[in-house]
């Protein structure tokens, strides 16, 4: 479904990927996992076109989408769930998830938007018992369901991912990647981009390792959570698997 070739990106003199290759196979669940500036986020801003890649390529279904712009990145069904939320605060919460559902809107099918609003109330039930709320008094939690739920209202093939377990209680991580786990049964693909290495692996089919722009490792995912030097960098053990 997606397959990046050779990507190289950065800001301006800044070279943040380094001749990049990953692939993302159709009704998956792939995890990147890195730390703090290792390039996860730059990379997903490059795939949908927020950010203009220095060479390479992103095929999406055999598509280069490279030079299309971001908008119509969305309409080949990839959408992004970015980091930090960036709900509207302002606006009530069905507005926000009615905001995703412009590409539905543009398509013509207006009458399938009130059945993806259901969908997604069937996934988040506390957005529809604060669905008339303003998005800026939810929890972050909630907030993150709701950024989640406005993804789903444009029907992606691919949903993307971008740290979505930052700033959340672990009881409500537990209940995230549950729902991405279960997004991914239903049928849509997922690229997700996390620190929280062991919750992100545990729900992913494949895994990369990014570090410094580049992939150093990549696996199945139950191979991943079994290596020491993952174990050690990104999981919290010491090579003698003691929790640090």
């Amino acid at each position: 479904m997606l397959r990046i070739h050779n990507l190289s990106a950065g800001y301006g003199s800044l070279n943040v990927l380094r001749r990049l290759s990953l692939h993302v196979k159709q009704g998956e669940i792939v995890t990147i996992i890195g730390a703090n500036g290792a390039g996860k986020s730059t990379l997903l801003r490059t795939i949908t076109g927020l950010l203009r890649a220095g060479s390479g390529e992103v095929l999406f279904r055999g598509e280069d989408i490279q030079r299309i712009p971001p908008e119509q990145v969305v309409f080949r069904g990839c959408s992004l769930v970015p980091e930090g939320r960036q709900v509207f605060a302002a606006m009530p919460v069905k507005e926000n998830l009615l905001l995703g559902a412009y590409v539905q809107h543009k398509r013509g099918k207006h009458d399938e938007v009130a059945h993806d609003l259901d969908r997604v109330f069937g996934l988040f039930p506390v957005l529809k018992q604060r669905e008339h709320q303003l998005a800026g008094t939810l929890s972050g939690g909630e907030q993150q369901m709701l950024a989640i739920g406005r993804a789903l209202m444009a029907r992606p093939s691919l949903i993307m991912l971008d740290e979505p377990s930052m700033g959340l209680a672990p009881l409500i991580v537990k209940d995230i990647f549950h729902i991405i786990a279960r997004i991914r049964d239903e049928g849509s693909t997922v690229l997700l981009v996390e620190q929280n290495a062991r919750s992100a692996l545990k729900i992913a089919n494949r895994g990369y390792v990014l570090e410094t722009g580049r992939i150093i490792l990549e696996g199945e995912a139950e191979d991943l959570l079994a290596n020491r030097e993952i174990q050690r960098a990104y999981l919290g053990k010491d090579l003698d698997g003691e929790n640090k």
